[in-house]
């Protein structure tokens, strides 16, 4: 099993400094990956996420990218329809190639309908957006001049050029729960990535899932939140054995949202608890 940790992205904790110093500690104590969450827009009374202050996932991964070396670089999840599929895939193609090849895209249809009223997209046509996207940014990465035709961006970018292309294929794992995002994951995603699963809810998920993608380079990953200096160490030992058991391939830990230096010393302290299970 693998796992990664989130960057201290967001609220009191992220800093510039917190950001490039978390990157540096989840590298040196032999973290598998780093990662980021995406929100632009958060309506005043919204019950989560509980901050606005929310930096930019693709420019913060860029940051931490530069301070490290080896360490995976993974979004949990970007929200496909808030951005046109040409700019982002330039966007991700670069970080990738800037990288050396060590982006995992993370990503979803998104849930939150006032952050799309604010950007001016349907939320009704998430799905559809979404689903186009997935195939536009393979079509950006892989073919020169874009060979694609649909409804609403594809016909567009048709002859186009979207140069630099990665080096590799940059793995995209589809996030979400609902029996659309599964369906989604299988059927376009390289993996799935869910979200606040229990492991024994997650049982008939991942049945479902292997049912259709039996092929073990399909990733499953979960993000977790736990918080080393709160959680009950024992507890956390128990249910990391029940993901792996269940056949869950990579934990994402959450730390709570606090202070940076009690962020980091969470980080550190879950890793050290999860290699010992």
């Amino acid at each position: 099993m693998k796992f990664g940790i989130h960057l201290p992205q967001f609220g009191r904790a992220g800093t510039p400094e917190s950001v490039r110093r978390a990157a540096v500690q989840a590298e040196d104590v032999g973290y598998d990956d780093i990662w980021v969450s995406d929100h632009l827009a958060i309506p005043v009374d919204a019950p989560y996420p509980p901050t606005a202050y929310i930096q930019e996932p693709i420019v913060t991964l860029t940051w931490a990218a530069a301070a490290t070396s080896r360490v995976g670089l993974g979004t949990s999840i970007l929200v496909l329809p808030m951005r046109h599929p040409l700019v982002l895939a330039k966007m991700l193609a670069s970080l990738d190639l800037m990288s050396e090849g060590r982006l995992i895209v993370g990503a979803a249809a998104g849930w939150l309908e006032a952050e799309f009223d604010a950007l001016g997209v349907p939320f009704r046509e998430r799905g559809a957006r979404a689903n186009e996207t997935i195939r536009l940014l393979r079509a950006c990465w892989t073919e020169d001049p874009v060979r694609q035709d649909g409804d609403k961006i594809a016909a567009k970018l048709n002859g186009m050029r979207t140069l630099p292309q990665p080096n590799r294929a940059i793995p995209i794992w589809v996030g979400g729960n609902s029996d659309a995002a599964i369906d989604r994951a299988v059927t376009l995603g390289d993996g799935w990535h869910g979200s606040r699963q229990t492991p024994e809810g997650l049982g008939p998920t991942l049945k479902r899932i292997r049912a259709a993608r039996p092929e073990q380079d399909f990733a499953i990953s979960l993000r977790v939140h736990y918080d080393a200096l709160e959680d009950d160490a024992d507890e956390i030992k128990r249910q990391i054995a029940a993901y792996r058991d269940l056949g869950v391939q990579h934990l994402m830990f959450q730390p709570r949202q606090r202070l940076a230096d009690d962020w980091m010393r969470s980080a550190e302290e879950l890793l050290r608890v999860a290699t010992d299970v």
